[in-house]
């Protein structure tokens, strides 16, 4: 009696033994389907991340032009506004020159007041500021000093006497202003 017939439920041996693991030959596994679609995947990406860093470095060559070109016109105009400003003073003395010979002094005077008044309103407009420190703390980064005097009536270290104002456009310092400062008496 056999196995089978024994009714033990052992299924009688039918000579093919399954196989294991190996894959038929010139099948590709799933393994290697597996990483053919990773590599794939990664040249996508890395030709997705070659484009991005092309558009990006076009990207920053416009911003450098742009900016180049920004700053060539801000100078350009800059220079207009300035010389538009200045024009007015340049007419005012023009005229004082042609009317030198036919003006008393009191009008050359009051021509000459004119003119100055034209050009502190157009250093004003184009952001210019005097510096004119009397009676204050002598500051080296904004004032030069030209001398020190002996002074009972003023402060040590301060501003006695201003002998050429300053100068400061936007607060950045385009001419310190020149100075004489006090100093103790004896000292």
């Amino acid at each position: 009696m056999s196995a089978n017939e024994s009714g033990r439920g052992v299924p009688a041996s039918t000579g093919k033994e399954p196989t294991t693991g190996l894959p038929e030959a010139g099948a590709p596994s799933d393994e290697l389907t597996r990483l053919q679609q990773a590599l794939i995947d990664s040249d996508e990406r890395a030709k997705s991340h070659w484009e991005q860093y092309l558009r990006a470095v076009a990207e920053l060559d416009n911003v450098r032009k742009r900016a180049q070109r920004d700053i060539e016109a801000a100078n350009r105009y800059g220079l207009e506004k300035f010389a538009a400003e200045l024009l007015p003073v340049k007419d005012s003395l023009e005229l004082a020159v042609q009317n030198a010979g036919k003006a008393d002094m009191q009008s050359l005077r009051d021509g000459q007041q004119a003119t100055l008044q034209l050009l502190s309103r157009a250093l004003e407009k184009l952001g210019v500021t005097v510096i004119d420190p009397h009676g204050e703390p002598f500051d080296p980064a904004r004032h030069e000093a030209m001398m020190a005097q002996e002074s009972t009536t003023a402060e040590p270290d301060s501003v006695l006497q201003v002998v050429q104002p300053g100068y400061e456009l936007n607060g950045r310092l385009l001419r310190p202003a020149r100075v004489i400062v006090s100093r103790a008496p004896g000292g």
